[in-house]
């Protein structure tokens, strides 16, 4: 059975520009994901959407004077732009508030669990602050962290440690709006047995082989910790209404309706293509992997609560893998609007192409640890690695061919003493590049190309071409035609990275060989490129990165 995949990248909030770290850390290695499956002829689709209810677009609606609706609008349109800029391209990207009959799923999600006993009613103490007039949502109310007692915990999770609790278990709280101190006021509300999954899903992480440890093994000790009842409901006024007479000034909480999402959105975008019920193939075939990517603050929902609504739903396939990223720092510092830490998205697209930006992105990716941002790494790794190593390579042979060899690709490459490890080096290459990305390991897969890069320009200088083309044109043209061997293969295995630059590359071989989804799973096996076909040099791809004289970096080659 041919194997398809459903990748998600985790629901950015309507209220906010993306910055590096949400780049970094969700949508550029699920983009590079799927740029990756469909080269190599796997069937995928790519969904995401905004998430649109909940406190932060009720604050940010507050702030600005406007309707929560006017938020989302505003910047759902800055999110797709950004993401457009950087080459991340959707199947489909709607949002929660937008999306036809997601409000309903939501709440069938939610019926379909009070049936079955999963969801308990009662009457609980909620803050409520007094001079904002209102009861506080967990992003409304803040304090010390009941479980690792770090500051600036929110209501509903700690960043610091990725546990999840009630409110009313923070230490010191405070109102995030006015900072004044809640009290806690009696409330009605519905909670999620999560209690009544914890075997099921304990037996479910346990199987997860191959998965990211960070991952794996935080979920697991979430649930051999004890799962209490969760509130799935929350006393606002903008989001997906709860389902009940008894509940009709009460909506659902935000991390219940959002992941719904990816379904809704999945069913959406095949209703408008006209496949009414294509969409559930998707959700409920054994030939499909679904993979959400996430950052590490989104763990507990994705692998714990999310599988737990899915097997009380009991229609849907339960998640394949969860490849979630740690933090991207800036300069040390975590990311952060609100203190003026970091660069959005838009403000380093003004001053660099946008595969500049997914390159350095990839090299530093926070796979497995956390990692930090610095201009004066960006400049460097740019210009060590992608000019110097990857764009030399390419320079130097195109330019030696046209000089040379009237730029086509010479014959008798198999003859050449340097084809043999030619060979070599592009099969290791493919089959690293191949291995680490089936694993979601992107720094592992770009370093193989940059690896492969080195290993031309090492041959390239073994073979000394300028010398033999003197005393033997045919020797020379022999390795001439095995190093243009290496600049294909990497120009291939380039392309689910930086997309748009590598395709220049790839386009110089356009008539001297294959298309690259017909070679990808052969390179290293025999010769790919046709001798006496064209080879057309693109020029200087990736000219080296400059600090100006006034210290804003910018690209000065571009």
């Amino acid at each position: 059975m041919q194997r398809r995949v459903l990748i998600t990248a985790a629901l950015p909030y309507a209220n906010n520009h993306p910055h590096l770290g949400h780049v970094a850390g969700v949508y550029l290695p699920a983009d590079t994901y799927h740029r990756y499956l469909k080269l190599t002829g796997v069937e995928s689709i790519f969904i995401c959407g905004s998430d649109d209810h909940g406190v932060p677009i009720m604050i940010s609606a507050r702030e600005e004077n406007i309707s929560p609706p006017d938020v989302v609008k505003r910047y759902r349109d800055i999110q797709e732009k950004v993401f457009s800029s950087l080459r991340i391209e959707f199947d489909h990207y709607s949002g929660t508030s937008t999306c036809e009959g997601h409000d309903e799923l939501a709440q069938e999600f939610f019926l379909k669990l009070r049936e079955q006993g999963d969801i308990d009613e009662k009457v609980t103490d909620q803050f409520r602050c007094s001079s904002c007039e209102m009861f506080l949502p967990d992003r409304y109310v803040e304090g010390t962290c009941p479980l690792c007692r770090a500051e600036g915990a929110r209501g509903d999770q700690c960043d610091s440690c990725g546990g999840a609790f009630e409110q009313d278990m923070l230490i010191d709280p405070f109102c995030a709006n006015c900072g004044s101190a809640p009290e806690l006021t009696s409330t009605r509300h519905w909670f999620f047995r999560l209690d009544r999954y914890e075997q099921r899903l304990g037996e479910w992480l346990e199987s997860r082989e191959g998965w990211r440890d960070n991952v794996r093994n935080f979920a697991l000790g979430t649930v051999n910790g004890g799962l209490p009842a969760r509130c799935i409901t929350r006393d606002l006024d903008w989001g997906v209404p709860v389902p009940l007479e008894e509940a009709k000034d009460k909506v659902l909480y935000v991390w219940f309706d959002a992941p719904v999402g990816y379904i809704s959105f999945t069913r959406e975008m095949f209703r408008a293509r006209g496949q009414e019920e294509e969409w559930r193939s998707w959700w409920t075939g054994d030939d499909v992997d679904i993979v959400h990517f996430l950052g590490k603050d989104n763990i507990i929902f994705h692998a714990v609560i999310w599988p737990a609504m899915l097997l009380g739903h009991d229609e849907f396939r339960l998640p394949a893998d969860i490849p979630a990223n740690e933090y991207l720092n800036f300069k040390g510092e975590k990311f952060s609007k609100s203190r003026g830490v970091g660069v959005t998205a838009e403000e380093i697209l003004e001053l660099f192409e946008a595969d500049r930006v997914r390159y350095y992105l990839t090299a530093i990716a926070p796979e497995g640890k956390d990692s930090s941002f610095t201009w004066e790494d960006f400049i460097q790794r740019n210009n060590d690695e992608l000019s110097d190593v990857i764009g030399n390579l390419a320079h130097r042979v195109f330019t030696f061919t046209s000089k040379n060899f009237d730029s086509k690709i010479p014959g008798g490459v198999e003859e050449s003493p340097f084809a043999t490890e030619v060979f070599q080096v592009l099969r290791e290459a493919r089959q690293g590049w191949t291995s680490a990305l089936n694993r979601q390991r992107f720094r592992e897969a770009l370093d193989k190309v940059v690896t492969l890069a080195r290993h031309g320009n090492r041959l390239f200088d073994a073979a000394a071409p300028w010398k033999s083309r003197k005393t033997d044109p045919v020797a020379c043209g022999r390795d001439l035609a095995a190093l243009l061997e290496v600049v294909h293969g990497v120009s291939v295995l380039l392309l689910p990275f930086v997309p748009q630059s590598a395709a220049r590359l790839v386009g110089a071989f356009e008539q001297a060989a294959a298309p690259a989804s017909e070679v990808v799973s052969v390179l290293g096996e025999r010769p790919l490129l046709q001798p006496g076909q064209p080879v057309t040099g693109p020029g200087i791809v990736y000219p080296r990165l400059e600090l100006p004289d006034d210290g804003e970096e910018s690209d000065s080659g571009s």
